[in-house]
Order: C-alpha cells, then sequence, then structure tokens
C-alpha cells in the first residue's frame, strides 16, 4: 500500500511529503509571491532570471523558455507564476501526464495568445511524439498538423505566436538532450536553509494573522526538510494546535508540541522514517540488508520505502545505500539514541559510510 493512500485509494496527508494536495493547492494560491522581490530563498536562480526578464522586456520580446528542476514543493510552479507577472503575459498550466497525443498539445499550441507563458509541470512525463512536436514548437514556433491517415496523410503547417515555455521537472536527467538544449535558461531549485525557511514560515505568518516569535518560527523551520511547501504546512498545523491549546501564539514550545503530537521529530522525520531506521536498527543491527527484506519489515511496498522514505533520510546522512543493502550511520544511531555494535561499526568503515 502506498504510504499516501488509505485502502480505498483516497489521499491520506503525510504531513512531510512533498507533493501538493488539494489543502496545499488552495492555501499556496494565497501564500504566493507576486514578484521576484517578494521571493525568498534560491538567490542565484532568482537573480539569473531577473536579467532575463528584464532584457526581454527592454527588448519588447519575449523571454526565453525556462526549465526548473529540482525536488517538489521547492518553488516551479511560483516561479512560473512570477515569470508571466514580470512580463505582464497570461499564464496556461498544463503537465507532462495530461498530454499524451501530439494531438492534445497542438490543440494548446494553437490556442496560445502572444507572449503567453506556457507552464508544462512534470514535463519529462510527456509522451514522445508530442515531446518531438514540442521541438519545432520551441525553436520555430511552429508545428506540423497530420491531416488524414496512410499513404494520403498531409502535414499542414500551422504558425504559433512567440510564446514562452516554462518547463518544471523533478527528473532532470529524464529529459532527452534535443529538448534541454532548446530552453534558454536552465535553473536548478535548492533545498532550503532553514535561515531561509524562517523567512518564509514569518511571510506567511503575517499573511495568515498567525502571531509567531522567531523562536517558534525557527523549530519549525528545522522540521520542514528544506521545503517551504512542507514548512507551510506544518505553520497551519502548528497554528490549530496554538489556537486550541494555547493562546494563539506560537512560541518554540508550542511548535515542539504540536509537532509531537503530529509526529514530527526534531530532524523533520515522521513515522514511516522511523519506522524504516527502527526495523534497521534494532531487527537488522544497523545493516546491510537488502531493500525488499526492509520494505518487509515496516509492512510497506519496496517503491514506498524507496521512493518516500530513503531520499531524505539519505540526504540527511542517516541511511546509505552500499553494494550490499542499506546501511545505518553513526548518526541514525544517535538520532534513536542507540549504540552501535562494534560489527556494524566495522562494516561502516569498510563501506566508507
Amino acid at each position: 500500500m502506498n504510504w499516501d493512500e488509505d485502502e480505498t485509494g483516497a489521499a491520506a496527508e503525510r504531513l512531510v511529503g512533498a507533493d501538493a494536495d488539494r489543502e496545499d493547492s488552495a492555501v499556496e494560491a494565497a501564500l504566493r509571491p507576486k514578484d521576484l522581490g517578494e521571493f525568498v530563498g534560491q538567490e542565484k536562480v532568482r537573480q539569473q532570471l531577473d536579467l532575463v526578464l528584464k532584457a526581454a522586456r527592454q527588448r519588447g520580446a519575449t523571454a526565453d523558455h525556462v526549465l526548473l528542476s529540482g525536488a517538489p514543493g521547492l518553488g516551479k510552479t511560483t516561479l512560473s507564476m512570477i515569470i508571466a507577472a514580470e512580463m505582464g503575459a497570461p499564464i496556461r498550466i498544463t503537465s507532462g501526464p495530461a498530454i499524451q497525443h501530439a494531438g492534445d498539445l497542438a490543440a494548446i499550441l494553437s490556442s496560445l495568445q502572444e507572449g503567453e507563458v506556457l507552464f508544462l509541470d512534470e514535463i519529462h512525463r510527456m509522451s514522445r511524439p508530442a515531446e518531438e512536436m514540442l521541438y519545432m514548437a520551441m525553436e520555430d514556433f511552429r508545428v506540423d498538423v497530420i491531416v488524414g491517415k496512410g499513404p494520403g496523410a498531409t502535414a499542414i503547417p500551422l504558425e504559433l505566436p512567440p510564446f514562452t515555455l516554462v518547463g518544471a521537472t523533478t527528473r532532470a536527467g529524464l529529459l532527452p538532450p534535443p529538448l534541454r538544449d532548446r530552453f534558454g535558461f536552465t535553473g536548478h531549485m535548492e533545498f532550503y536553509t532553514p535561515e531561509e525557511l524562517q523567512r518564509v514560515i514569518h511571510r506567511s505568518a503575517g499573511l495568515l494573522d498567525v502571531t509567531i516569535d522567531p523562536a517558534g518560527a525557527a523549530e519549525i523551520a528545522g522540521r520542514s526538510r528544506g521545503t517551504p511547501r512542507i514548512a507551510n504546512r506544518l505553520l497551519r498545523r502548528v497554528r490549530d494546535y496554538a489556537q486550541v491549546k494555547a493562546d494563539g501564539v506560537i512560541t518554540r514550545e508550542v511548535a515542539a508540541s504540536a509537532l509531537q503530537v503530529y509526529e514530527v521529530d526534531a530532524r523533520g522525520l515522521d513515522r514511516l522514517d522511523r519506522a524504516v531506521l527502527e526495523a534497521l536498527l534494532k531487527l537488522f543491527g544497523g545493516g546491510p540488508v537488502g531493500l525488499s527484506t526492509l520494505a518487509v519489515a515496516v509492512g510497506e511496498e519496496r517503491e514506498t520505502v524507496e521512493e518516500v522514505a530513503e531520499p531524505f533520510l539519505v540526504r540527511e546522512g542517516l541511511l546509505a545505500r552500499t553494494p550490499r543493502g542499506r546501511v545505518a550511520t553513526p548518526a541514525a544511531w544517535a538520532h534513536l539514541g542507540l549504540t552501535a555494535p562494534a560489527a556494524q561499526a566495522g562494516q561502516q568503515g569498510l563501506f566508507g559510510v
């Protein structure tokens, strides 16, 4: 069973999951910054993008196509909307999985206005025929529409108005080189520092009319996995706790108590993350252990452990992948308050973790 779904297939919120749910989408619309000056973090991408957009405005031209890559929840959709706002252009939003045929893409492209921004989320999941059509549209602002079938089929060229494509992807390595090369600007979104997340939290708290002190913001930021979407989600849950259990003011103590209720620990690990670590340490002595065996031990599918829990645990230096299987690091033992056995410490030295 996927961690993010219950047995009936309905979505079940994972508080520290980076993917947006319905509530996130509704709240993010109100919290999104409207221009680059309000956008917090991603300093290099923001500065470079500011130059690209200002230069395009001075030339009176549409902006170059933009590719944004990075983990979910870092602000790719927000930046696409800012690009449209900075260029004074409308924005059309769609996604790679929604474009399964070249005709789907042709219908979208043929209805674009001059200068319009087309935001294509998860662009790496677009079908191959649509992808090949996109090459010509990006480079020559033209597509060939095939009319008829077989030997009698005819290609009718369709001229497109100049537009800006903003592609977003969490898997940049899956994009074919011909597609990547057609983007004039490529920006990689990094995870946020705790200080940047505190700024995000203070800004969101002001918009949500929530009173929070610096220590409370720091406590939430430290558990947000470097992701603004998670920080805003935790802020809303802590706000609920402060409203019901405290005087409505978020302090460090209130934030810590609230997130303890929601099972998010001081490093941002939730129940699934801790279950994986506890199985690895307590059942298998810290490893090495195979992924399938580890998944069975925590009662989850192999894909859930590998794609949902492991990336953050590896990034935090709590788990390592080795040729023989998964191995806990000294930091994992320390985080759970356990002492590594001598044999496991030797294995860590052998595999360099």
